[in-house]
């Protein structure tokens, strides 16, 4: 073989496309699809984004061209700038740090009680039928509507704020249980049941699990409803946490600061419900599509 013959490229048989060719081929498409796809995800980043800029455009806009008051509506930059210095001087995660330990700690409360009592409720008959009574009852009266009642109880310090939380928080995780556990698909259950599985693993492999959803639906619901409760709570009678930076910057007419504490509430609430969404999807990581 000579030395012509070793160097030459293979020949293609007749009729075979080169692997080069069918690779070259395939990298348009391959990079139409990568481009599409990096559309796509910066496009759901983006809309959100767009929508918040637009209304912090609108915030900043309305009190400098008259629309309305800029004593009772600063524009944006100068409730900024309050947040701003709030933060640097520490008092607002002094009040932030107070409103969260409360809230946390009756938002856990909640979840111990109701979770449990969720699950026994909607399974064992004889429970539910001792429970639904006092529970129909309590569950249309409003949280706001028994500060009152809390306050002269326990008092106005921490323990009838917690006390008032845990009273918010346990309604929609209980409710929002009851029905996971009653909607579970009996197919599954009785596949279950058919393989031998005792109560117990019916519980843990088939009950829990398909209730996931349901339940933590309810559990955003009532962390939603433990900061709220927790900030009017607050406003009545408390020497820290953001409610009573709102009110105390009402009274003082710091209006910056009273916006600012308006804007730590709401970030608060969406770094609690981000926190919530990963926990939801790494426990319901058997669905399909997204959560």
């Amino acid at each position: 073989m000579s030395s012509v013959e070793l160097l030459a490229p293979p020949v293609a048989a007749r009729g075979q496309v080169p692997r080069t060719a069918q690779a070259a081929s395939r990298r348009p498409g391959a990079l139409a699809r990568g481009g599409r796809a990096v559309r796509a995800t910066a496009w759901r980043v983006l809309k959100p984004s767009l929508a918040i800029g637009l209304f912090l455009l609108l915030w900043e806009l309305a009190p400098r061209l008259g629309l309305v008051d800029k004593v009772f509506l600063p524009p944006f930059s100068v409730v900024a700038g309050a947040f701003g210095d709030l933060a640097a001087s520490g008092e607002l995660w002094n009040h932030a740090s107070a409103s969260l330990s409360r809230a946390l700690t009756g938002f856990a409360v909640a979840i111990a009680i109701a979770i449990p009592l969720g699950v026994a409720i909607a399974w064992y008959r004889p429970v539910a039928e001792f429970v639904n009574p006092i529970l129909e009852l309590l569950r249309n009266t409003a949280a706001l509507a028994l500060l009152p009642v809390f306050v002269l109880v326990l008092g106005i310090g921490e323990t009838s704020k917690v006390a008032l939380v845990i009273y918010a928080s346990t309604f929609p995780i209980l409710l929002n249980t009851i029905s996971g556990v009653r909607t579970v698909d009996p197919l599954l259950v009785k596949s279950a049941l058919s393989l031998g599985l005792t109560p117990i693993r019916l519980f843990q492999k088939v009950i829990l699990p398909a209730a996931v959803p349901t339940i933590f639906t309810g559990i955003r619901m009532a962390a939603a409803s433990s900061i709220l409760v927790l900030i009017a709570a607050e406003m009545v009678g408390a020497k820290a946490g953001l409610g009573y930076l709102i009110t105390a910057s009402q009274y003082n007419f710091q209006i910056p600061k009273m916006y600012a504490g308006i804007i730590a509430i709401s970030l608060l609430g969406l770094v609690f419900n981000g926190i919530l969404i990963l926990a939801e999807r790494r426990l319901s990581r058997w669905r399909v599509g997204p959560i």
